[in-house]
């Protein structure tokens, strides 16, 4: 099948190389803590669990939740992730992700303990999973090179492109249904939002619905692209967690909530420019 569309070439141009390449830089990331503790690390890595009181987090990547800034591993929730281990002596160990459908699903089989990724608290997501009380807000935008393109009404008969399994994609669905006219889903496994973002730029892609923090961090290298259309109000983003694992979401719970309180958050909000 061609993922880029009809009428769209399969070749691999520089740039499709450098997005697909993403998902496989985000393999080579793998980090776990008490305090601070680095295990080897490579592209082929295989998932061992952690034991014991280890906390295993899914994390995807992204630059709200794990990304390569240099030289420097950040982003928003394993900035978050790591200053609360110093606190409060957790130990958590980290397996990057690039599918969001797979890594629910591997959450709820219980492989994972913890799921970090641009997901809001929606109410389908709700019946399936716990959610830990709100880390920061966010909202999904339209990312495109039309400058035009300012309202949701922009999308009606377009194509869309959105992660399979997000938020985006559930609420371009409905969103649909509100303008009473189509919206072409792309709904893909294939790529992340970040690459989705970088497509749109490179003009591989006409539009794509992803999170406003992640699209607002790629401004930088993505100039092309306009990000004026709010296609959701606020939207609180949260840990995802088995819904069978209460006393671990009612620690973290508590936690988050400590933590929210202390300088360290208020430094972070502050470096990743999130209103609170």
């Amino acid at each position: 099948m061609n993922i880029f569309g009809k009428g769209q070439s399969r070749i691999l141009t520089p740039r499709r190389v450098m997005v697909m390449a993403l998902a496989v830089l985000a393999l080579g990331i793998i980090v776990s803590w008490r305090g601070m503790s680095h295990p080897d690390s490579g592209a082929g890595y295989a998932y061992a669990p952690g034991r014991g009181d280890t906390i295993n987090v899914a994390i995807a990547y992204s630059p709200m939740s794990l990304y390569r800034y240099g030289d420097t591993i950040g982003g928003f929730n394993y900035e978050m992730m790591r200053d609360m281990a110093s606190m409060y002596g957790d130990k958590f160990k980290f397996f990057p992700v690039t599918s969001v459908s797979e890594s629910l699903d591997r959450l709820e089989q219980g492989d994972y303990d913890i799921l970090v990724a641009d997901i809001a608290a929606t109410a389908s997501l709700k019946e399936r999973f716990r959610f830990s009380v709100p880390v920061y807000t966010d909202r999904l935008v339209l990312v495109s090179r039309d400058t035009t393109a300012t309202t949701p009404l922009a999308l009606a008969g377009q194509q869309v492109w959105a992660v399979a399994g997000s938020p985006a994609a559930e609420r371009l669905a409905n969103l649909s249904r509100e303008i009473g006219d189509s919206i072409h889903i792309q709904d893909t496994h294939t790529y992340t939002a970040e690459q989705l973002v970088m497509l749109v730029n490179a003009g591989e892609i006409e539009r794509a619905v992803v999170n406003q923090e992640v699209a607002q961090k790629l401004r930088p290298e993505c100039p092309a692209i306009n990000i004026s259309a709010q296609i959701s109000f606020s939207q609180f983003q949260s840990w995802i967690m088995n819904k069978n694992s209460t006393t671990l979401a009612d620690t973290i719970d508590a936690q988050i909530e400590r933590f929210r309180h202390t300088p360290a958050y208020t430094s972070l909000t502050s470096k990743y420019d999130l209103n609170d």
